[in-house]
């Protein structure tokens, strides 16, 4: 493995509002097209910061999501090597100096509902609390073991019968709230019911 193939990874920080309070939007998977009405529901929101997490295709996408709030991102398997995209991002979120929350950002990091295990050293050697990921385009808010997990599933081309979504991450000195919309209507996603075996 050469230099420019090594696994890359970076830090940042961002402080919440006054009294904890901060709210982060999510997108993975555009695939150089974003759901046309994502940004308008995005600006909607009025998030503090927006992650994606990665497979951005084309990097115009960025552009668009920078108009509406600081933008973190991470490189995915179909995106181009380039200074500004980390493999992993480890993002603070601080309130007056107090650390409320650790992010670990990167691409793939699940199999299924459980965290792959590469993805899980990487999380405990940053002392990240949360993943948040991509890749699968499957939607997906779960725990592993001490860590959550959170997939925004995808904001770009439809694939299969999946939904088309982009997240949320609400944090207060309380909780952490994580949430998916829908990009073609902006309202609040949740899987369906699994039917019960009588």
């Amino acid at each position: 493995m050469n230099g420019r193939d090594r696994f890359r990874q970076s830090r940042a920080r961002i402080e919440a509002h006054a009294d904890g309070s901060l709210r982060l939007a999510v997108l993975a998977d555009t695939h150089s097209a974003l759901h046309p009405a994502a940004v308008t529901h995005l600006a909607a929101l009025r998030p503090d910061a927006i992650l994606h997490a990665g497979d951005i295709g084309d990097r115009a996408i960025l552009d668009s999501l920078r108009r509406i709030a600081p933008l973190f991102a991470v490189r995915g398997n179909i995106d181009g090597r380039a200074p500004d995209l980390a493999d992993a991002l480890t993002l603070d979120v601080v309130s007056g100096g107090a650390l409320l929350l650790r992010i670990l950002l990167l691409h793939m990091a699940v199999d299924g509902p459980r965290l792959r295990a590469d993805a899980a050293r990487l999380a405990h050697s940053h002392s990240a609390s949360l993943v948040v990921c991509g890749h699968s385009h499957v939607p997906l808010i779960a725990r592993d073991g001490d860590i959550a997990v959170f997939n925004p599933g995808s904001a770009g081309p439809r694939r299969f019968a999946l939904p088309v979504l982009f997240g949320t991450i609400d944090v207060s000195h309380l909780a952490v709230h994580l949430a998916h919309f829908a990009c073609e209507s902006g309202r609040p996603w949740k899987p369906a019911p699994r039917p019960t075996s009588s």
